[in-house]
């Protein structure tokens, strides 16, 4: 890791959310976006998610996603 850069730690439970979040409002296209820096740095997130989430690929991704959601709901993150 350089000066330039940074790591942020956030719970798998998060992560999914997050990504759900993402992969949700992304074609919607209701996310409004000031400059096109902003898109292109969710869009980077995204695909560091997608490479680290295996759940992704589970057979039971909804449920998964649901329970997440519950945990970090209740602070259980």
């Amino acid at each position: 890791m350089t000066q330039d850069e940074i790591a942020m730690r956030i719970s798998r439970n998060e992560a999914l959310v997050f990504f759900e979040w993402l992969a949700k409002v992304e074609p919607m296209g209701t996310t409004v976006f000031q400059h096109p820096s902003e898109e292109k740095v969710l869009w980077k997130l995204q695909g560091q998610l997608e490479s680290v989430l295996e759940e992704l690929f589970a057979p039971n991704y909804t449920e998964i996603v649901a329970e997440a959601r519950t945990a970090v709901a209740s602070d259980e993150t």
